[in-house]
C-alpha cells in the first residue's frame, strides 16, 4: 500500500517541478535568441542575469518586462557596470542620448544642449543654434583686417572695377578653447582701370591694322580733279 503511495507522491512532485526547471535554464542547455549571452533566462521574463561584460537591458510594455543582455545599450539608455550585473539605465525625461544620468549628449525637441543639460531655452550669454540643437556661447568681434586686392574675376588688371574684402574674426571672449564662432566679413566695389601686361600693347596693334591709308587728291594747277561742270 505504501509503495503505490510513494509513486504517487513522486509523480506528483515532478509535475510541479517541470513548469519551474522549464522557465529556468542555464547557458549551455539550447537556450534560444532571446536568452542568448543570458546566465539565468525565464521564458516569461527573459534574462535576469547576463554573462560578464555584458549589458542586462529591461524592456518595459505596459506592466510586463522582459530582460535582454546587449553589448551597447541602445539610444535613450547608458550602461552602468556593477559587481554582479552591468545594468542599462533610461536617460533622463529631456534626453535623447546620455554619457550618464547627469550628462546628455543629444537632446529631445524642443530642447537644447547646454553642458550636458537640456534646456527649454539657451541662458544668457549663449545663442541657439537651430542646426544642432545646442547652446553656443557669443562670441566677441576682433578688429577689421585689411583690405584684399582689387579684383575682377580674379584678375588685378583688365577691368575699370573691381572687388576688395575684408574679415574679422569672432572669438570667445576669456575662454581657453579655440573658438567656433564664425567669421565676419565685407565687400565693397574699387577701381582698377588699368590693363593687364601685354593687353595695351596687342590692342595698339589691333587698332593700327584697322585704319585704312587715305588717299589725298592732288590738284594741278589746271583744276585737275575737280568735277567739270555739265554742257549747256
Amino acid at each position: 500500500m505504501r509503495a503505490p503511495l510513494c509513486l504517487l507522491l513522486l509523480v506528483a512532485h515532478a509535475v510541479d517541478m517541470l513548469p519551474l526547471n522549464r522557465r529556468k535554464k542555464q547557458v549551455g542547455t539550447g537556450l534560444g535568441g532571446n536568452c542568448t549571452g543570458c546566465v539565468i533566462c525565464s521564458e516569461e521574463n527573459g534574462c535576469s542575469t547576463c554573462q560578464q561584460r555584458l549589458f542586462l537591458f529591461i524592456h518595459r510594455e505596459g506592466i510586463r518586462q522582459y530582460g535582454k543582455c546587449v553589448h551597447d545599450c541602445p539610444p535613450g539608455y547608458f550602461g552602468v557596470r556593477g559587481q554582479e550585473v552591468n545594468r542599462c539605465k533610461k536617460c533622463g525625461a529631456t534626453c535623447e542620448s546620455c554619457f550618464s544620468q547627469d550628462f546628455c549628449i543629444q537632446c529631445k525637441r524642443r530642447f537644447y544642449l547646454y553642458k550636458g543639460k537640456c534646456l527649454p531655452t539657451c541662458p544668457p550669454g549663449t545663442a541657439a543654434q537651430q542646426s544642432t540643437r545646442e547652446c553656443q556661447e557669443e562670441c566677441e568681434l576682433g578688429p577689421w583686417g585689411s583690405w584684399s586686392p582689387c579684383t575682377h574675376n580674379g584678375k588685378t588688371c583688365g577691368s575699370a572695377w573691381g572687388l576688395e574684402t575684408r574679415a574679422r574674426e569672432a572669438g570667445r571672449a576669456g575662454r581657453e578653447e579655440p573658438a567656433i564662432c564664425q567669421v565676419l566679413s565685407e565687400s565693397r566695389q574699387c577701381p582698377i582701370r588699368r590693363p593687364c601686361p601685354g593687353e595695351s600693347n596687342a590692342s595698339q596693334k589691333k587698332s593700327g591694322k584697322d585704319r585704312r591709308p587715305r588717299k589725298d587728291r592732288k590738284l594741278d594747277g589746271r583744276g585737275e580733279g575737280r568735277p567739270r561742270p555739265a554742257p549747256a
